[in-house]
């Protein structure tokens, strides 16, 4: 997922910076709202530009640069990657409109200029894909772009608020036989955060529902959810578990462990929905709320149920 997951984190905390009661002040509103506009839109496009210039120089200047074309990976990491790009569509949206929310726009305002700005630089990320020889624009990346932004501008429209939000959770694994451990450090990395955030046979993705927002007669409490988790397992390349050197012999071969998907139910919380006077843990709560809370689970996979004590 390249940077995404950084764009995310640098979002939440800028969110979090914005809406603390001492970010900013002036001596009138009008001039405060002023201020706030500027200085959401100049570090928006700062910290947009900034990014896509250092991921054009220092990411893809490793690979020739190509004339623009397209690639087909729908099939690889059993989708895990695609809706890896509809969370960070997501979440990229719902910042980024709290963020020009803050700065005194009206909330359709900011819901058009935080999904549309967000959209914009997935599909520019997605340009240079297209000028890269590794890798070239991707109908199914864009697609999952597209849902995750519309995702949250349709119920800002709809609802305004969110009923429905896009969750990720991962853990550390360990794969107990060498050959495997060997080749998940050559596609994923060594180090703690590398693995969480590379390794797809470690991360869940959630559709988290609040069940207040769609049955307020219920006597639950308002924070809630239930959440649809997706996640897959066994997969040590992207398209196959085997790989090939540049003279094409066989240097990795497991096709024998079996690739297979994982359904899951479980309860969520969500933490935008607890109440507090406090604006920094309003703030908190809203960055931190891109994550799954550990919870028991049922577990649907390779054709049977299982109960999970904690499913992440």
């Amino acid at each position: 997922m390249k940077t995404f997951f950084v764009i995310v984190c640098s979002l939440c905390f800028l969110n979090a910076y914005s809406q603390h009661p001492t970010a900013l002040s002036a001596d009138s509103l009008q001039h405060k709202t002023n201020a706030r506009r500027w200085l959401v839109g100049s570090g928006t496009l700062a910290g947009y530009g900034g990014s896509f210039l250092f991921l054009s120089q220092a990411w893809y200047n490793d690979y020739p640069r190509t004339s623009f074309h397209t690639f087909n990976d729908n099939g690889e990491w059993l989708q895990m990657d695609k809706i890896g790009h509809s969370w960070t569509a997501y979440h990229t949206s719902r910042l980024t409109t709290n963020l020009w929310e803050w700065a005194g726009v009206t909330k359709k305002e900011a819901a058009l200029l935080g999904s549309g700005s967000s959209l914009l630089y997935l599909l520019s990320i997605e340009y240079l894909d297209g000028r890269s020889s590794h890798w070239g624009w991707s109908w199914g990346d864009v697609a999952a772009d597209v849902f995750g932004s519309s995702l949250f501008a349709a119920q800002e429209f709809g609802w305004r608020h969110q009923r429905i939000s896009l969750k990720f959770s991962a853990h550390p694994k360990k794969y107990g036989e060498d050959d495997l451990e060997k080749r998940a450090d050559k596609l994923f990395g060594r180090s703690f955060q590398g693995r969480l955030l590379k390794d797809y046979n470690a991360q869940t993705y959630w559709l988290s529902t609040n069940l207040k927002s769609f049955f307020p007669d219920w006597q639950v409490p308002d924070w809630l959810n239930i959440s649809f988790g997706y996640g897959a397992e066994g997969m040590f390349g992207g398209f196959e578990n085997a790989s090939k050197d540049e003279d094409g012999n066989i240097v990795f071969d497991r096709r024998d462990i079996r690739r297979y998907r994982q359904w899951y139910l479980a309860p969520d919380i969500d933490l935008t929905r607890i109440q507090t006077r406090s604006k920094f843990l309003k703030s908190v709560f809203s960055a931190f709320n891109v994550l799954k809370f550990p919870a028991p689970a049922i577990e649907l996979s390779r054709g049977k149920l299982s109960f999970k004590a904690i499913a992440y």
